[in-house]
């Protein structure tokens, strides 16, 4: 028969913070920026004839809209790193990466929708999946991305696509993890990117 303080040391050990890997010296916490890894490069001058583009903030599913980072260790199962978060919110953050790496581009005017900006066309996204699949060790980052593409004038669907990212990660840990969403997420905008550009 297993003593009661036994049991509450079994039972800390598994409610206590997720550790992909060994991590005895980590910090007691990290918050990790979500960034774009492609080389910022001055915004290109817009043409004038260039239409203008509304990007919303980018929506997730509610388990994803949070600051931690997110894994699955089997199919099906999510759960968050309890010692590594996101210093914004993925879903916010991506939009905000979004508008930059298109403002880098010649073929739109890009504004936040919501302002006084009238558009031309407007587009939607939705992270659909985010997280590190950690069933293998290492694992992989896997993102899932939805977009879509309006014309406000015409009030009609230009296009629709599903973007899907599986990125290695090179440490089995919250480092390895933030620095492959990272490449995730630049990949995503560069297919993002070619995807748009079919548009003009």
């Amino acid at each position: 028969m297993i003593k009661t303080p036994a049991l509450l040391g079994l039972a800390l050990a598994l409610v206590g913070c997720v550790s992909l890997g060994d991590q005895r010296d980590a910090p007691a916490g990290v918050d990790y920026v979500l960034n774009d890894t492609a080389p910022r490069i001055k915004p290109a001058a817009v043409r004038p004839d260039a239409p203008t583009l509304l990007v919303l903030d980018t929506t997730t599913a509610r388990y994803y809209d949070t600051d931690r980072l997110i894994f699955s260790r089997t199919p099906g199962t999510r759960g968050q790193y309890q010692l590594a978060r996101w210093t914004e919110r993925p879903g916010k953050r991506f939009a905000d990466l979004m508008r930059t790496r298109l403002d880098q581009q010649d073929a739109w005017r890009v504004s936040a929708a919501g302002g006084y900006v009238r558009g031309d066309v407007l587009l939607d996204t939705e992270l659909v999946e985010f997280y590190h699949d950690a069933a293998s060790n290492p694992g992989q980052i896997r993102l899932e991305l939805r977009a879509e593409l309006v014309d406000l004038k015409q009030r009609s669907l230009l296009g629709r696509r599903v973007f899907e990212q599986n990125v290695p990660l090179t440490t089995y840990d919250a480092a390895g993890a933030a620095m492959a969403s990272n490449l995730a997420v630049s990949r995503a905008l560069d297919d993002l990117s070619v995807w748009l550009a079919t548009f003009r």
